[in-house]
């Protein structure tokens, strides 16, 4: 049944609700504009880092890799697969940033940090896990293609569309996600790790005083959880990109996440599942970057 005032009360509602979601909608196309942009650019500036990171396992140290990098393959290698990561940032940013909003303004509607602190941190924890794992269902294939031509030493996969035909011939398209649930674990953990802290810390402070927040205030604060989050889930990521190593291989050395995780722990011991950590703190600048041009 319904009641006089609650009739008069749903067409204010509705167009006060439309007003605030157009304002959204515009907030987050603008936001996710200039991410992009500066993903791009900033992702191709570290790409000789991302670069190394991928292909440290067999070298001796940063600075051995390289060397020994530019001396075997040439200077313009250390930006192999960098193209890849561009085309990859578009959607990846675009999505990551939309997912998280959405899911962060649904969970923590009306919730107010100082009257429930954990149900506030627990939201941006959830928030960023679910975004992150929903873009990734998109961006897998590309993030796949991105390791392999980054990985490769040889020139037998040059470009994204050879990667995807060498792997869909050897596996078919279910070759394109090997390793995705590695992946998930990864990016769930490690989105909900980055976004509970630099959310929980940012969104904690009242809307005047965030919005004086300067450029290198909000670029620290995303430096600093993107540093906390990458060595805390760093293990995870070397999981992963062992099992995607392997998409399109006829020999494979392992069968899923759990066999990976022993064999790296037997053959190589505890330190290989940080190799080449270091290098991917060093790294984190461009995500950081990418979040300051974001929020500013």
């Amino acid at each position: 049944m319904l009641y006089p005032h609650s009739c008069s009360s749903l067409p204010t509602q509705s167009a006060h609700q439309r007003h605030q979601l157009s304002d959204f909608n515009q907030q987050i196309l603008k936001g996710m504009t200039a991410g992009i942009l500066a993903a791009a650019i900033s992702k191709s500036a570290v790409a000789p880092m991302d670069r190394v990171k991928l292909v440290l396992q067999p070298y001796q140290g940063i600075y051995d890799c390289f060397r020994r990098l530019c001396a075997e393959q040439g200077f313009r290698s250390l930006w192999r697969g960098n193209s890849a990561t561009v085309i990859r940032c578009i959607p990846n940013q675009a999505l990551n940033m939309l997912f998280r909003d959405k899911f962060r303004i649904t969970l923590l509607d009306g919730i107010d940090w100082r009257d429930r602190p954990f149900r506030f941190v627990l939201g941006n924890l959830a928030a960023g896990g679910a975004g992150g794992a929903l873009t990734l269902l998109v961006v897998y294939p590309l993030d796949l293609a991105r390791t392999r031509l980054a990985v490769e030493r040889v020139d037998s996969v040059r470009s994204i569309s050879q990667c995807f035909s060498l792997v869909s011939a050897n596996e078919g398209l279910p070759g394109l996600y090997r390793g995705f649930c590695a992946s998930l674990v990864f990016t769930v953990v490690s989105r909900a790790v980055f976004f509970g802290i630099f959310d929980s810390i940012r969104l904690s402070m009242d809307e005047q005083r965030r919005r004086r927040l300067s450029f290198f205030t909000t670029w620290s604060l995303a430096q600093a959880s993107l540093i906390v989050s990458s060595l805390l889930c760093y293990p995870l990521d070397t999981v992963r990109r062992h099992l995607m190593m392997e998409a399109g291989q006829t020999k494979k050395l392992y069968k899923n996440q759990f066999e990976c995780w022993k064999g790296i722990l037997y053959n190589e011991g505890p330190k290989a599942l940080y190799k080449g950590a270091l290098t991917n703190s060093l790294r984190c600048t461009s995500g950081a970057l990418i979040l300051a041009v974001y929020y500013e």
